[in-house]
């Protein structure tokens, strides 16, 4: 029993330090003191869960080596992120633990890897205007928890591509980690309306963003469609309660706009699932613009109605 005792209190050590070689990106070493632990204790089910993530990640970054563009070989370690994910829903399917600090190690492993090659390249003047480049470094920042410099690079991406959705919704991530909430909801209302599609969540953090999709997850919506309901229900549930006047430009492009989806959700009723949120969301900002420029009360019932028309549901909530 002493014996026992004293080999598990090895392989707890030995993990510690696999985690730590990890994070200083010594993958090998890592998955080297993973092996002796799993010796020591073959039982240990974060030992088994740690083992098969590293040999994930080599297995899936294997051909990085043989890549010459810095840039690419970054991108190809954020890029295996998805499919890493999917991995992982899998492997936890039958486990009562996520194993929260091997998956902190593997994360701070993988955007430190990927940051390098980024950091490199920015080094470079002639790179520091590239505004995907400034996305991946920012991104690698935030996963690494320096918020601040992450925002730094991923503003400078954001005046480059004023209206980038996925760039929006990085920086109002950032600021929602900062506790700057009022900056966030404006920022990921902005990011949502202009498109659901380009802003992919599982690189999000902040629980201001991820508690709002939970909760839409939560009402059935198939998987795809949950990024075009996260701007309704954040409207109405008053996660996204930050408003901007829009100029009269834009106001003209959403009237358009509004027209254009009235067309097509007529037209096409196979397409209405997905063009239903869309065109919710584009009535709210319209009946903010109204309310802010203080028009006639007559545009703003017309809109209601045709909300109600859209969708009863929504219709009672905001409503109600």
């Amino acid at each position: 029993m002493e014996n026992e005792q004293v080999s598990l209190q090895g392989s707890v050590e030995l993990i510690k330090k696999a985690y730590e070689k990890l994070k200083a990106s010594d993958v090998i070493t890592a998955c080297l003191l993973l092996e002796q632990a799993l010796e020591q204790d073959f039982e240990n089910e974060e030992i088994k869960h740690a083992l098969k993530c590293v040999n994930w990640w080599l297995e899936n970054t294997r051909r990085i080596d043989e890549i010459e563009n810095p840039f690419e070989k970054g991108s190809l370690i954020i890029s295996q992120f998805k499919q890493y994910h999917v991995f992982l829903d899998h492997l936890n399917k039958n486990s009562e633990s996520d194993f929260e600090q091997c998956q902190y190690a593997i994360r701070f492993y993988v955007y430190s890897k990927a940051l390098f090659f980024f950091e490199g390249l920015l080094s470079n003047p002639s790179n520091q205007n590239d505004y995907g480049l400034l996305l991946f470094t920012g991104r690698c920042c935030k996963g690494l928890g320096n918020y601040d410099e992450a925002l730094d690079y991923l503003e400078q991406a954001l005046r480059i591509r004023k209206e980038d959705a996925e760039i929006l919704a990085e920086v109002a991530d950032v600021n929602a980690l900062l506790s700057q909430v009022k900056t966030a909801k404006a920022l990921f209302r902005e990011a949502f309306f202009i498109d659901p599609s380009k802003i992919d969540i599982r690189f999000l953090e902040s629980a201001l963003i991820l508690k709002l999709r939970d909760k839409v997850r939560e009402l059935g919506y198939k998987e795809g469609q949950i990024s075009y309901w996260i701007p309704v229900y954040g409207y109405l549930w008053g996660v996204f309660s930050v408003k901007r006047e829009l100029k009269q430009m834009e106001a003209g492009r959403l009237k358009q706009s509004i027209f254009s989806l009235e067309a097509e959700y007529e037209s096409n009723p196979a397409k209405q699932d997905d063009l239903k949120p869309k065109l919710l969301n584009h009535y709210f900002w319209l009946i903010d613009y109204y309310e802010i420029n203080r028009e006639d009360s007559s545009l703003i019932e017309e809109t209601l109605l045709k909300i109600k028309v859209t969708d009863p549901d929504i219709y009672n909530m905001y409503a109600g």
